[in-house]
């Protein structure tokens, strides 16, 4: 598999697209918000000869999904998100408002994940791992074959997610935390924001997991 990463919005999020030989591809959490920001999605998945099959969120913080409407649009591709992320997507609005920043209400999600489900799209196939803490439908995917991660905002170089936002929990991101850093010490790690890292990096280093 291939993975492209773009960084969109004031948050500087971290969006992925996933694809193979095949050229089909999934989205995950489309951060694009203006329209050059747009562009730069639509620019690569052009340039590359993509085809969109899916549009997935790790979470729906407001920062991760100011391009759902766009990609669901755009390719006509259905939304998945944990059931968890309800009120996140309820409260869009009002969250992106504090920053100034007045958009559309987001689509809705066309299907829920469910833990240990399995996403397939050409030749690939991804794992839904549940995480809550940071939010309460948190999910992360896994690829065995690619001995990869993507992280949403589970898990940062060197840190983790922030849990005092509506829903975090504290205990439980450090339970999610568990299950990740129980994957292969080579698995990479594709985070929400920020550098790329590995489980076995995290697992010494990262204060809120080693020792």
């Amino acid at each position: 598999m291939n993975i492209k990463k773009l960084v969109f919005n004031l948050l500087q999020e971290n969006t992925y697209i996933i694809y193979d030989e095949t050229k089909e591809c999934v989205i995950i959490d489309p951060g694009c918000q203006s329209l050059s920001e747009k562009n730069v999605l639509k620019q690569f998945i052009a340039n590359n000869g993509l085809k969109p099959k899916a549009l997935l969120n790790t979470h729906c913080h407001f920062d991760h999904i100011f391009g759902n409407n766009f990609v669901c649009n755009e390719y006509g591709v259905e939304l998945w998100a944990s059931e968890g992320e309800l009120a996140n997507i309820r409260r869009f609005r009002a969250s992106a408002s504090l920053f100034g920043i007045s958009e559309e209400q987001p689509y809705p999600p066309s299907h829920f994940f469910k833990n240990g489900q399995v996403i397939t799209f050409g030749n690939s196939e991804l794992k839904v791992i549940n995480t809550p803490g940071h939010s309460p439908g948190s999910v992360c995917f896994y690829s065995e074959a690619g001995s990869f991660l993507v992280a949403g905002d589970t898990l940062f170089a060197g840190s983790i997610g922030r849990t005092d936002l509506p829903g975090g929990d504290y205990d439980e991101i450090k339970e999610s935390l568990e299950k990740l850093i129980a994957l292969p010490n080579e698995t990479k790690v594709y985070c929400g924001h920020g550098p790329d890292t590995t489980t076995g990096w995290e697992r010494l280093n990262n204060p809120f997991i080693a020792g």
